[in-house]
């Protein structure tokens, strides 16, 4: 059995098996255009690829993206090694890093990335654990906190906060709910004291009197939280595919980046900003009004912090999440990758 079919039979849902998107096409006035398959979640960090549909980046490239939603990041990682999707733009994860470290994926640009001053995913508490004390993220010792599962993204932010202030996850009850719904369900019942979440789910609970807000994971641990992938097979037999593909997201991504960075890279409003709001709550199920406070931050040109990529893999490792073996050089495509630049 594979590494992905491995991951697979234990997630046990949330993927629809599908045809391989690259082998269809589709006839469009008098040009060919191949059908994408992307695997996305309903959160504002996919806001680039939401943007490059709006905006017809892909069509302008001789492709027609058909979005595939998941609830959780690590399934669009199988689905993507599978051959079920052609790009999965996503959260990082420890078993992103073993399909990836045994040469099945590659990372081909970033996602969104944690910066003070966006809100992209949060700490929130429920109101039965802050009315009994819960008010800060020093008070983590000895709680309980959801997230998607061991090894995801949410989990090693999770992490990173527990280093922060200096307290040992073998002191917090790390509890994996496998799904944003089931982190909220949990939330609401009680059955955890909080949830590191995406602040597109964390910020109407918190505004409806559901939960308390902690603190966003990037005014605390800044990191790159997500990257652009395909399969290593894709990346090495279809080059051309990939850079168009690549053409459109960073197209998504520089729009997306204009609209709320300046050019040092903080949290502004640019003229776009309300526009693309609405984009992003079409795609998302939020109002426009909850995004506003839900924003991630985007490099231009879809640049990925390649320094944090090696230190998310040695955490993993050294948490025993992921093989010694594994070489963060390998998880990367560096015929695509463009390495970010400061401020950006």
């Amino acid at each position: 059995m594979t590494i992905f079919k491995a991951i697979r039979a234990t997630i046990g849902r949330g993927i629809a098996p599908v045809m391989f998107a690259s082998a269809i096409t589709l006839t469009v006035g008098n040009a060919s255009a191949e059908v994408v398959k992307i695997g996305v979640s309903r959160v504002a960090s996919s806001g680039a690829v939401y943007l490059a549909v709006e905006n017809g980046y892909f069509k302008e490239q001789r492709l027609e993206p058909q979005l595939v939603f998941f609830d959780a990041a690590q399934p669009i990682a199988v689905a993507a090694a599978s051959g079920d999707i052609d790009f999965g733009s996503t959260a990082l994860t420890a078993g992103f890093y073993t399909m990836a470290g045994q040469g099945v994926l590659k990372i081909i640009a970033a996602q969104s990335h944690e910066r003070p001053g966006y809100q992209s995913n949060a700490f929130i508490a429920s109101n039965k654990a802050y009315d009994a004390g819960f008010r800060s993220l020093g008070d983590m010792k000895g709680k309980s906190v959801g997230v998607n599962a061991v090894g995801s993204s949410t989990h090693y932010s999770l992490g990173l906060m527990a280093d922060k202030y200096k307290v040992s996850l073998d002191q917090i009850r790390v509890v994996p709910l496998q799904t944003f719904s089931n982190q909220v369900s949990a939330l609401r019942g009680s059955q955890v004291d909080s949830i590191v979440i995406p602040s597109t789910i964390a910020n109407p609970l918190v505004r409806n009197g559901e939960a308390h807000l902690l603190a966003y994971v990037g005014d605390e641990t800044p990191w790159q939280i997500g990257a652009l992938f395909t399969a290593t097979k894709t990346a090495k037999e279809r080059p051309e595919f990939i850079k168009r593909f690549l053409t459109a997201y960073r197209k998504g991504t520089n729009a997306f980046h204009d609209a709320f960075a300046g050019a040092d890279g903080k949290s502004t409003e640019g003229p776009e900003a309300q526009k693309i709001i609405g984009v992003l709550a079409k795609y998302t199920n939020q109002t426009p009004e909850s995004l506003k406070d839900s924003i991630p931050f985007m490099a231009t040109d879809g640049r990925l912090d390649v320094p944090d990529i090696f230190h998310q893999v040695e955490w993993y490792k050294m948490h025993k999440l992921l093989a010694q073996s594994i070489d963060a050089k390998k998880v990367i495509d560096e015929n695509f990758v463009l390495p970010m630049d400061a401020p950006n």
